[in-house]
């Protein structure tokens, strides 16, 4: 996947992750930057920033979970800046808790954990198929590798979008799509600013990295085209080590989460 000159698409891109992303394919000259998210002041503020610096940008207020609204958000964009070539699904929330969780947070979990890219797929994949090209990135998380103590809609999500991510590369990798999927772990986001949380008291013990080095994993990932996106290495290690013997695995995970604050 090639960033220079392409019309790329950042969901969630408002502020972390998102936001690190946009400043980075901005800087590896991008032709267009297009930002959305649910805060639309904060997509606009993004937006701004590139646009200032001499690149193509919008910022949209975008609920990534209706349907009609990403289709006529993708319409919008390809009218204004050109066909899509990237579009990175980075739009995610997570929940406290366990089984014992309302009905409505695991669904709110889901529709934007994993709906929300399928519902982006069904529109760009078929444009890409037709076109002869295109590239989706999906912002997992190494939740969705291994696991994330404390929280249940998020670890079970992310485990989902990875396994989207995988059948869509392998339906559709012959016709010209190509897929990567971002699994970072602890990351210094807004997502991971409470404390005393044993989800987030989890990454905290495990390292934190901040969201421009998540953008330079994803500037090296992408431009390799990989499917796997890691910018912590050693969850490749902890993967192989769990699918191994997986008894093992999560016996060490019960003993981790008894030392952690929270539990």
């Amino acid at each position: 996947m090639q960033i220079r000159d392409a019309v790329i698409v950042v969901t969630g891109g408002a502020s972390g992750i998102g936001r690190a992303m946009a400043r980075r394919f901005a800087a590896d000259g991008a032709g267009s930057v297009i930002v959305a998210d649910l805060n639309a002041e904060g997509a606009t503020t993004v937006a701004d920033e590139l646009a200032a610096a001499g690149v193509g940008s919008r910022g949209v207020g975008l609920d990534v979970t209706d349907p009609d609204a990403v289709a006529a958000f993708i319409d919008a964009s390809e009218a204004e800046f050109g066909p899509i070539d990237l579009w990175c699904g980075n739009a995610g929330i997570g929940a406290n808790g366990g089984v014992e969780l309302a009905d409505e947070i695991w669904d709110a979990n889901w529709n934007v954990n994993v709906m929300a890219h399928v519902i982006a797929s069904r529109i760009l994949v078929p444009h890409w198929i037709e076109r002869g090209g295109g590239h989706l990135l999906l912002t997992a998380s190494a939740a969705g590798l291994l696991t994330n103590l404390g929280t249940a809609p998020y670890a079970v999500t992310k485990h989902a979008c990875v396994g989207l991510a995988e059948w869509i590369a392998i339906t559709y990798g012959e016709k010209g799509v190509g897929v990567s999927c971002l699994c970072p772990q602890g990351v210094r986001t807004p997502m991971t600013e409470a404390d005393g949380e044993l989800a987030i008291e989890v990454v905290k013990a495990m390292g934190m990295i901040e969201p421009e080095d998540v953008a330079d994993a994803v500037a090296t990932g992408l431009a390799n085209d990989d499917f796997l996106i890691l910018p912590h290495p050693e969850v490749s290690t902890y993967e192989q080590r769990r699918a191994g013997d997986r008894g093992r695995w999560i016996t060490g995970m019960q003993k981790l989460r008894a030392t952690l604050p929270g539990a």
